[in-house]
């Protein structure tokens, strides 16, 4: 993957870069929007632990699709309220960590979600 960060453009917010061009042999991976919900139907009242669980189920469709964290090539979170932005970006930032190409990403702020319990939503998107 290369990630494009152009000179001209302010350097990203956070850990993400501008622009990520993948080569065209590679397979993509498009996610549906996560939402923090386990198996059992449980959802935490934390925004950044629902953030956290959202990146561990992305963890487990990356590894059933053969990839890694390294592979993702974009993230787009919907989060309730501007003051739940910082948790989330903290989830984020964690999750890739090790992460040295790092995807592009958009953040935007919602009116809610289907469950008055939901607090962020996830979606992905990765090339490998």
């Amino acid at each position: 993957m290369q990630t494009l960060n152009p000179s001209i453009l302010a350097a990203p917010f956070g850990r993400y870069s501008h622009a990520v061009a993948w080569p065209a042999s590679q397979r993509l991976l498009r996610t549906s929007g996560q939402l923090a919900l386990d198996a059992g139907g449980d959802v935490p009242t934390d925004v950044g632990d629902q953030a956290q669980m959202i990146f561990r189920h992305f963890d487990a469709i990356l590894a059933e699709a053969g990839m890694q964290r390294r592979n993702v090539v974009h993230l787009s979170a919907f989060v309730l309220a501007r003051q739940d932005m910082p948790a989330y970006m903290a989830a984020r930032d964690a999750w890739l960590k090790d992460i040295e190409a790092l995807p592009a990403s958009t953040l935007l702020i919602v009116s809610g979600f289907t469950r008055t319990e939901f607090r962020v939503e996830i979606e992905l998107m990765a090339a490998g």
